[in-house]
């Protein structure tokens, strides 16, 4: 009993810093500075005021910051969806693997160059750079309205690259253990194995729990949530367990259930919202505690890590997305605002992590460049971004919260029922409810969070939201044109 008073207090520290982290998302929306931001350097601050509080090895930090990142893969991929995901799969493809390799060569090569670090250092780097952050992009998107594929493409390009990043540097580490083009054999080997059994097991992963979801009932509406999360933490295992990357398992298992209709979808969803939230302020709180500001002068690290983190922005993004992207079907305004957008955060941190507990030489420098190219891309990159996407004429607002619901419980998945929200330039658009097919019915609309009586000369906008039945016979309807898609 005698560390029971120990015990409370420690609790109620971890849950003040908590409350002020939730806190601090309001304070983000006031300035425009993202939150992962204030986690990162508030934690980073705090962890110089108070050494005892930095005492976290690299493994507990790395085990930490994977059981956050699983969350907010998964998180993402349902996010997006297989419906959205398609539209630009190629594009995301591409620019996950092949972008990744580019810049994670261009910076290695700038910080060899410019700064005179040896090739080594330049690689480890450039490596931990290359990706861009799915917490911070889904943080500063996700509650975003934007139109068109550029939201798409970023935030599918921030789930893909980071499994291949962190393959990439396990690779890397790999190799540094061989020599001479075995070292090039080894790292090779290495990274097709963590993509094609992480390909392969989260496509197989995702299917599983699509129909599993589906046919498989609980006794109790709080499990459904708990039952997807532990789903999540197999796909991630197993995959690991047998060398596959386990965080590109987990994002493409969590794309493929994202649109598939389950049981108490909605509260799946808000659970892995939540939960995506929490692991956000887990990872960058973490992460922060592992840097000391008192060391960022040593070796001239923060001037090399601003120069670096400007570079990326500036130049190497650019060329190597304008390179990659000649073949995607964006306007001008898209482009430059996805390769503005493409922030980094708690991955390459992690990353760095992976060097410190690696032993290679000037791993505290490498370190603290790293994370001055974060903090200086989450800071002025992600809070630029509203503004540069005002600037595109990219369509950009903040998703109205609604929280107050009505819902209606079915004993079995009712078919032909579906909840949209009316799409711009679609047939519904500006279409009175008399003249809507004979099979549709329109049973409840909301607009601007109010409710619509309805008529027959009821003219729907675009932006409702509508509760529709299609009558299950009616094969020539597709809603889906006729509404936009399924919310």
């Amino acid at each position: 009993m005698n560390d029971v008073v120990p015990f409370a207090v420690a609790v109620t520290l971890v849950a003040v810093v908590l409350s002020l982290a939730v806190v601090a998302n309001r304070i983000a929306e006031r300035t425009r500075v993202p939150a992962p931001a204030m986690f990162l350097v508030g934690a980073a601050v705090a962890s110089d005021l108070v050494p005892a509080w930095a005492d976290l090895s690299p493994e507990v930090v790395q085990r930490i910051v994977t059981i956050a990142l699983v969350a907010v893969l998964f998180d993402g991929g349902m996010h997006i969806g297989w419906r959205r995901f398609r539209t630009s799969a190629a594009a995301i493809a591409w620019i996950g693997v092949a972008g990744t390799f580019a810049t994670a060569a261009a910076v290695a090569g700038l910080c060899h160059v410019l700064f005179g670090l040896s090739w080594l250092t330049s690689l480890l780097i450039g490596t931990a750079l290359a990706p861009t952050d799915p917490a911070v992009v889904f943080a500063v998107l996700g509650k975003k309205e934007i139109s068109g594929r550029a939201s798409t493409i970023l935030e599918g390009e921030s789930g893909a690259n980071d499994p291949v990043g962190i393959a990439l540097m396990a690779a890397i580490l790999a190799a540094g253990a061989a020599t001479g083009w075995h070292a090039v054999g080894v790292g090779a080997a290495e990274f097709v194995e963590q993509m094609l059994l992480g390909g392969v097991l989260g496509v197989a992963g995702g299917l599983g729990l699509s129909v599993f979801v589906r046919r498989v009932r609980l006794p109790h509406p709080g499990l459904y949530p708990v039952r997807t999360l532990a789903a999540a933490a197999v796909i991630y295992g197993v995959t690991t367990v047998v060398g596959g990357s386990g965080f590109l398992a987990v994002f493409i298992a969590g794309i493929l259930v994202g649109d598939v209709g389950m049981p108490f979808k909605a509260d799946v969803r808000r659970f892995h919202s939540s939960l995506a939230s929490l692991g956000e302020i887990v990872a960058f709180t973490v992460l922060g505690l592992t840097v000391s500001l008192r060391s960022l002068p040593h070796g001239h690290a923060w001037q090399i890590g601003l120069a670096v983190a400007v570079l990326l922005a500036l130049v190497v993004r650019p060329v190597v997305l304008v390179v990659l992207m000649a073949r995607v079907r964006l306007d001008r305004g898209e482009r430059v605002f996805v390769l503005w957008a493409g922030l980094k955060g708690a991955v390459p941190i992690l990353l760095g992590t992976f060097v410190l507990a690696s032993g290679v030489a000037e791993t505290e420098r490498i370190y603290d460049i790293i994370f001055v190219a974060v903090a200086f891309s989450v800071i002025v990159q992600g809070g630029l971004v509203p503004w540069v996407a005002a600037r595109c004429r990219i369509p950009m607002r903040d998703t109205e919260l609604h929280p107050w619901s009505l819902d209606l419980r079915f004993r079995e998945e009712p078919r032909g029922l579906a909840r949209h929200v009316v799409g711009e330039g679609s047939a519904a658009d500006g279409t009175p409810l008399r003249d809507l097919h004979g099979r549709v019915w329109v049973s409840l609309v909301t607009r601007d969070g109010q409710l619509v009586p309805l008529g027959s000369d009821t003219v729907l906008r675009a932006g409702d939201q509508i509760v529709v039945h299609v009558d299950p016979a009616s094969g020539d309807i597709d809603p889906v044109a006729l509404f936009g898609a399924p919310r």
